[in-house]
């Protein structure tokens, strides 16, 4: 793909057009990313920065939003990520699969599990859920979850193979399973069983 060639009026026009409506999403994964405010503004700045800097070599028709979610992960990756401590330690096999799932479908039926448990639960407990999730699970969480990115964006935003994003999907899934379970209880949307 050839540079695309802009005076500087007609690319600051280009990208304010494209790239910034985007600006309140990436905040928004940022936030859940980086787990904290400052950091969270640092990181989307970062994005906007380098993706003006790179506009030449955007694809005007193309995916923006997944472009500038790409350049965010990879900052996030190689910059925020070597910053943070070690991850959260879980035994996977300790969680039951679907279970909350499986509760969420008794009481109403929906194809989007993961959209109707967000679009309910979305205060501080689902908040710091998705926070404590480690940073593998946490960033592909959010862009399927959160951001409505489908598999395949998601493996090309992350740059990881289609498996990889699945495999991380189902385990997030399982460690938000098991995370929110007591406070779906105790809000009512599910019910637990009798011992």
């Amino acid at each position: 793909m050839a540079d695309r060639k802009l005076n500087d009026a007609a690319k600051r026009k280009e990208f304010e057009a494209e790239a910034l409506p985007h600006m309140d999403a990436l905040y928004r994964t940022a936030l859940r990313l980086a787990k904290n405010q400052s950091d969270a503004e640092d990181l989307v700045q970062e994005a906007f920065a380098k993706a003006y800097r790179f506009w030449d070599k955007f694809e005007l028709g193309s995916n923006c939003r997944a472009w500038l979610f790409k350049i965010m992960t990879n900052i996030f990756i190689n910059e925020y990520r070597s910053k943070s401590r070690s991850p959260l330690q879980a035994n996977i096999d300790d969680i039951d699969d679907n279970y909350l799932y499986g509760q969420l479908a008794d009481s109403e039926m929906t194809e989007n599990p993961e959209q109707t448990l967000f679009s309910k639960l979305f205060d501080d407990d689902v908040k710091k859920a998705i926070e404590n999730l480690p940073d593998d699970f946490r960033l592909v969480a959010v862009l399927s979850f959160l951001e409505g990115f489908s598999y395949q964006e998601i493996a090309e935003i992350a740059d990881l193979q289609l498996g990889t994003v699945k495999s991380r999907l189902h385990r997030g899934r399982k460690l938000l399973q098991k995370q929110l379970f007591d406070y779906a209880v105790r809000n009512g949307y599910i019910k637990e069983k009798a011992k």
